[in-house]
């Protein structure tokens, strides 16, 4: 199949070489797999069977330019089968991933290759290579090493094993959560039984459920623990069912019940760990990140459960006040918005009438971007997507092209939960490509011809996934290894949480919060309370958040010769272990749906959003110091941090950016938990 054939396997002709959607077919995807395997394969064989000695160029910038035709059809695949799945798709997936974890062990456990890189690494300091490319040849050294590229024959075949089931379970799991994510939505016959809930969010309902061929309301699931529509339901009984429909999803003993991959998953992690010289998945993790070692990590996490449990435990017994009984966790966000209500006066929502989706994006997402960063945001029509629902704008950095991004904001079938950031086409001067970014959430789709009202949840979602989407689009660097959000795991959050202070900063919420129909701004009253109200519920927040990051870790910190035989009962006395058993504060995910680390990028690793809000609250104070939303904020920031990408140590980055270390304090103080 030739590029005129196939239209992944040449640079596509569209601007910033957008993939053409309107020409890529599924049929396409297979072959141009394989095309490109091979055409990395041979020229990974022309940089090991190199007569001349090993340079810079002949070995490590020629790494960097290998592969683009498999980097393309990956790209567009993967973003395919997050977002817009079929069984066809989810078929290839199954397919490609053990062939994706073979390809890359051929080139980084290739002995000829590595001789040749770690030759250079010994060489290093005499080569007179700039500061990004200094880096480059550390990090393609650190990585074959990381990857087993110094264990002998047979260790390497094992590793081989260990690694093609991995990425064939890691589809796995991720196929089964959107089945069962999608076949555990609650159905309500009763219109009655919806009380409590918005016009809007009944609407959608509605609509959800006609586009299933279903009768009467449907809610549907989103990926975490808790479910929206909990915090308004006035039904206790429905309350349970979509609370329990929810915890049980991967453990319902049916043919997508995930229990079965969750304890494989493990461990077979574990023995990789063993194999490569690490006492565990979780040490094999994080000693390439930002927190060094699992005792870092393990300190921190304990360090923050005891507080942010007793102050969960004091919010329980004010919810039981409020209810008169005992609270269960389908009551929580039910009478925290009680309480809410009473004490600052504010009903959620009674704000998402001020909160359409249109208005907060364009007067708040792109306006907080104009003005901190220069950026002009217009929407290209003309650009073919995956889907319908698909929006694409031209960035513009003043008057220069910067490159594209895109917006898939509603919930649909096909799609997995959550919300995320992805590139379709990263930055390299190398390469001469400029930045296609992509935010996904899963915002519920209203009926037609309604407006659509989101939480404020969901605009901090909005505002957060932009964040990194900025990491992407202002990216500057030369090698594609070290392009936009390449950076350590437990660094990468920290930008996109950043960017989630503009959402409540006067000047940007009074531009955005405004009445869909009436065009009214949010009263001064209700932004008052509302900024009042941020603080409330922070115990569960962060007890329910490190329940999540401590099980993450747990399951991740066994040794080889650790023998899970229930997940149920490991995961319960992991919790209590930790001091977050709270029987009405669940884990944010629990293990049989917790798609970051048993199908994502997350594993052993979910500690990272609250590492990186150290950096972030520490980085709100400093905005605040030097007068808030001004240019010259901005441009020290881009500078400094946004732009650098994986090309300089994360941490050097923050301390170039801050002039020190970050300091706790600001953390503990937002999360209610100062001393």
């Amino acid at each position: 199949m030739t590029s005129v054939d196939n239209p992944l396997l040449a640079p596509s002709e569209l601007p910033y070489q957008l993939p053409d959607f309107s020409r890529i077919t599924d049929e396409h995807y297979r072959p141009a797999f394989e095309q490109g395997m091979t055409e990395q394969r041979a020229e990974v064989e022309a940089i090991a069977v190199d007569p001349g000695p090993p340079t810079f160029d002949n070995t490590i910038v020629a790494l960097e330019r290998s592969g683009q035709t498999l980097h393309r059809v990956s790209t567009v695949f993967f973003s395919r089968a997050g977002a817009h799945t079929n069984p066809e798709i989810e078929q290839i997936q199954a397919e490609i991933a053990p062939k994706l974890a073979a390809h890359r062990d051929a080139i980084m456990l290739d002995p000829r290759l590595f001789a040749r890189i770690r030759e250079l690494y010994s060489r290093r300091d005499e080569l007179g290579l700039d500061p990004e490319s200094y880096r480059l040849l550390e990090r393609h050294h650190t990585d074959a090493v990381r990857a087993g590229a110094e264990l002998d024959e047979a260790d390497q075949r094992r590793l081989r094993e260990l690694n093609a089931e991995l990425s064939t379970l890691s589809a796995a799991f991720g196929s089964r959560l959107l089945a069962e994510t999608n076949d555990s939505a609650v159905g309500v016959a009763d219109p009655a039984r919806l009380d409590g809930l918005s016009p809007d969010a009944i609407s959608a309902a509605a609509a959800a459920a006609t586009a299933r061929g279903r009768d009467g309301h449907l809610l549907t699931l989103v990926l975490p623990t808790g479910q929206p529509a909990l915090a308004s339901l006035t039904d206790r009984g429905l309350r349970e069912e979509l609370f329990t429909a929810s915890v049980r999803r991967g453990s319902r003993g049916n043919g997508d019940d995930t229990t079965d991959l969750v304890r494989r998953l493990s461990a077979l992690r574990a023995e990789r760990a063993r194999l490569l010289g690490y006492a565990s998945h979780a040490a094999y993790v994080i000693a390439d990140n930002t927190a060094g070692t699992v005792d870092a990590v393990t300190a921190m996490l304990a360090d923050l459960a005891p507080a942010a449990a007793a102050n969960a435990e004091a919010e329980a017994a004010e919810l039981e006040r409020t209810a008169g009984h005992e609270i269960a966790p389908w009551d929580w966000a039910f009478y925290a918005e009680r309480v809410r209500r009473e004490r600052f006066d504010l009903d959620a929502a009674a704000l998402r009438p001020y909160l359409e989706l249109e208005r907060v994006l364009h007067d708040g997402v792109f306006h907080a971007a104009g003005l901190l960063y220069g950026l002009r945001f217009v929407e290209r029509h003309d650009l073919p997507m995956y889907h319908p629902d698909v929006r694409v704008w031209e960035v513009f950095d003043g008057h220069e092209a910067l490159g594209l991004f895109g917006g898939d904001f509603y919930a649909r079938e096909s799609k997995r939960g959550g919300a995320w950031m992805n590139a379709l086409v990263s930055q390299s001067r190398l390469l001469g490509t400029r930045p296609v970014v992509m935010n996904t959430l899963n915002i519920a789709r209203p009926a037609e011809g309604e407006p659509t009202l989101l939480t404020f949840d969901e605009v901090t979602t909005l505002f957060h996934e932009f964040g990194h989407a900025l990491h992407g689009l202002f990216s500057d660097v030369r090698y594609p290894t070290f392009s936009g959000t390449s950076v350590p795991r437990d660094f990468v959050e920290y930008p996109s949480q950043v960017n989630e202070m503009w959402a409540v900063w006067p000047e940007i919420l009074a531009n955005y919060a405004r009445h869909h129909e009436t065009g009214e701004p949010l009263p001064p009253e209700l932004v008052e309370r509302l900024l009042a109200a941020q603080q409330y519920g922070e115990g569960f927040a962060t007890t329910e958040y490190l329940a999540a990051a401590l099980l993450d870790q747990a399951w991740h910190t066994l040794d080889a010769d650790d023998v899970v035989h229930d997940v149920a009962e490991f995961e319960a006395a992991a919790l209590i272990k930790a001091g977050v058993a709270l029987p009405a504060v669940p884990p944010r995910y629990r293990s049989t749906y917790f798609n970051h680390v048993f199908a994502g990028g997350y594993s052993a690793g979910y500690y990272s959003y609250i590492w990186s809000e150290v950096l972030d609250a520490d980085t709100v104070e400093w905005f605040k110091e030097n007068g808030g939303l001004r240019r010259e904020n901005g441009e020290v920031f881009r500078r400094e941090l946004l732009s650098r990408g994986g090309s300089v140590d994360a941490m050097q980055a923050y301390r170039a950016f801050r002039g020190r270390d970050p300091e706790i304090g600001p953390l503990l103080t937002r999360r209610g938990l100062a001393r």
